[in-house]
């Protein structure tokens, strides 16, 4: 049985995840009313970066230690993690409106670097000029997101009581960012004890406790949003921590690697980079569908998530090439073809919708 720190460890890392998520939204809405940013810009910027520091630490640190497998696959899992668990609980909590501006521009631009990322890396290495190449795509994206911040016009129905001085925003968003950093770390320590405790082999502990540990921050900060009813700071998190974890994180090993540059893992390459383009493209149909992201798609991106896992145990489990073939045989044939019809299904639905609105306005 688990002892008693390690439960203690749990139960304090939750609750200080979601303390911190309370205080790191508070910062960032008080933070996007006083600088007029829309609360969409500044979940694509400010949040993400600040929820983005524990997969920062951890691949940068794995990168000088000569662990580069960890410092990809830190990246990679934890895009992966984002959109389907993290987007998919919050869009379970609550439906998330999504903005037109995210189809028009921040997953396209997303789907382009997740794309890029895997082609760079599909000689079996980052280098360093593919470094700088995406540090200097960070640069640009940031100056694109200053010069168009105003472009994008937003109905706050915050109170002013929702108002607060620079000082006291900046000291939420830092206040918020330490708990959530310790919170995960608390959380991931505790749940690796208790599982070594009941006998879970060190291979699921990894593929499962340490990856969404990193992701801890963009989990609760998404959700807590979500629940609050700030749709914008869910998506933009998700959206933007993907992001940002390729041109900043990935950007950054790859040049601290040096002329060797960044090893990728053959089959991070064929499996999970592919993965994680598929992902993201996917989330362009569901965002088009009908503006909303509903209950049903959040649970649809949960169970997606779950059979990633589900595969990703089967190919570390010895003697499991067979149970994990069979597994991927299902998948194709049944799991994806189902997914796509639900998919057009969402589109051709919203098509129709948007036809009978502009016949009824033609009225």
């Amino acid at each position: 049985m688990p002892t008693l720190p390690s439960s203690v460890e749990i139960l304090l890392g939750i609750l200080v995840l979601f303390g911190g998520g309370e205080l790191f939204v508070a910062g960032s809405v008080a933070l996007s009313l006083l600088l007029g940013i829309p609360q969409l810009v500044i979940g694509l910027t400010v949040v993400s970066l600040g929820t983005s520091t524990p997969e920062l630490f951890v691949s940068v640190l794995s990168t000088f230690n000569g662990d580069a497998d960890l410092a990809v696959s830190n990246v990679v899992g934890s895009n992966i993690f984002n959109i389907l668990v993290v987007l998919g609980a919050s869009a379970a909590i609550v439906p998330l409106r999504v903005r037109s501006r995210l189809v028009r521009r921040d997953v396209p631009l997303l789907l382009g670097i997740s794309m890029a990322v895997w082609g760079m890396a599909s000689g079996g290495r980052l280098t360093w000029q593919a470094g700088v190449a995406l540090l200097f795509a960070t640069v640009a994206n940031l100056v694109w997101e200053i010069r168009t911040a105003s472009e994008d016009s937003e109905d706050d129905e915050d109170n002013e009581a929702e108002r607060a001085t620079p000082l006291v925003a900046g000291l939420k968003l830092a206040a918020g960012l330490v708990l959530l950093v310790l919170g995960s770390q608390l959380l991931v320590k505790g749940a690796t004890t208790a599982a070594v405790a009941l006998g879970v082999s060190q291979t699921v502990i990894g593929l499962t406790i340490v990856a969404a540990g990193t992701s801890m921050p963009e989990l609760v900060t998404s959700v807590v949003a979500a629940y609050r009813g700030k749709a914008d700071l869910a998506i933009g998190n998700v959206v933007g921590s993907n992001l940002l974890n390729q041109i900043v994180i990935l950007g950054l090993c790859a040049v601290l690697s040096g002329g060797k540059g960044l090893a990728v893992d053959p089959v991070m390459v064929s499996r999970d980079l592919p993965i994680m383009v598929a992902t993201t493209l996917a989330c362009l149909p569901i965002f088009w569908s009908n503006g909303t992201i509903s209950r049903l798609e959040g649970w649809l991106l949960l169970g997606l998530y779950g059979l990633y896992l589900v595969e990703q145990v089967l190919a570390a489990t010895a003697g499991g090439e067979i149970v994990d073939n069979t597994f991927r045989f299902v998948v194709l044939v049944a799991v994806l073809p189902l997914l796509m019809v639900f998919l057009v299904w969402q589109v051709l639905r919203w098509k129709q919708q948007r036809k009978l609105l502009a016949v009824q306005g033609g009225d």
